[in-house]
């Protein structure tokens, strides 16, 4: 017994070796010199009085940025699929959980640049108040970018106050973001009517609202993107007859890259959209008849901590 445990620990160890070589050998191609690139960049946009956001703008087409989120069938990839594969992703990043799966891969100008996961245990084996759903964005080397959790009280309490039409509810962390974006379905819907998103990118102050509305005549999740001056600024294509294939397009002068990571995690979230819905309904039932008594993880429970609380 004590040999099997002294060898799993050696092929762990080895794991993380291997995974710490990958990082050293990706180290080359990003020279410290990129930094020093992005600031003269930044400086010279300013000199030449640009608005401050434009130097977060996502490289783009001459009038579109596009890409496109693509839905594996099976988990045979190259990312999760080898002997102590997941264990080299665990040690490249603490976001890459031990249930995390990998199940889609994000291509811009026809690179792979990041990977969307989802924690399986959560979703498929707990039920209840226990059954969440959570689901990352990383790139390509598996570094985190973003993560977007079903908020179970918060969706609860929509769809109640709908009473009984289930109302979804998410938050979003992005990575180099200080607020949170708060992603939800809309309470105003009625049978055979799209559904309608809304979100909030706050920045400096200065809130940007959105709105995400599904074609009236709509069979592989075609959604329009809407902002505050209800301009139509881009668009989520779904292909009818390859299901978990979907395509973003925003015009050039929208496309921030915090916007195209709430789009892209979006297009990922389309895949458990009915899920969530019938797991929220199913949730509402039980409370309202007392079957199951309303409880949330620590998890969720710090994402509505006051932040002027007494500490």
């Amino acid at each position: 017994m004590a040999d099997g445990s002294q060898g799993r620990l050696i092929a762990q160890d080895q794991a993380a070796a291997d995974a710490a070589r990958e990082v050293r050998a990706e180290a080359p191609a990003r020279p410290v010199s990129v930094t020093k690139a992005k600031e003269a960049a930044a400086e010279a946009k300013a000199a030449k009085g640009l608005p401050a956001h434009a130097s977060r703008q996502v490289k783009a087409g001459k009038d579109f940025h596009e890409f496109n989120v693509d839905v594996w069938i099976t988990n045979f990839n190259s990312v999760e699929f080898g002997f102590w594969r997941r264990d080299r992703n665990k040690a490249k990043s603490r976001q890459f959980t031990s249930d995390m799966d990998i199940f889609a891969e994000v291509i811009e100008n026809g690179e792979r640049t990041g990977l969307l996961g989802y924690r399986e245990e959560l979703w498929k084996k707990k039920t209840g108040m226990d059954k969440r759903l959570v689901f990352k964005l990383f790139n390509e080397t598996l570094n985190w970018r973003a993560t977007m959790d079903l908020m179970l009280a918060r969706s609860l309490q929509l769809t109640f106050g709908a009473k009984g039409t289930p109302v979804i509810a998410f938050s979003a962390n992005l990575n180099d973001h200080e607020f949170m974006v708060y992603i939800e379905r809309s309470a105003h819907k009625y049978p055979l009517l799209p559904e309608n998103w809304s979100f909030t990118i706050l920045e400096d102050g200065v809130p940007q609202f959105y709105r995400l509305r599904r074609d009236f005549f709509d069979l592989a999740g075609d959604y329009t993107l809407y902002n505050q001056q209800n301009e139509q600024i881009g668009r989520i294509t779904g292909r009818l007859l390859s299901f978990g294939k979907w395509r973003g397009r925003i015009k050039r002068e929208h496309a921030d890259k915090r916007l195209v990571m709430v789009l892209q995690l979006f297009c990922g979230m389309i895949a458990f959209n009915r899920g969530c819905r019938k797991h929220i309904a199913a949730l509402t039932r039980d409370v309202q008849s007392g079957a199951i008594k309303p409880k949330i993880e620590k998890q969720e429970a710090d994402l509505y901590l006051n932040p002027r609380r007494v500490r």
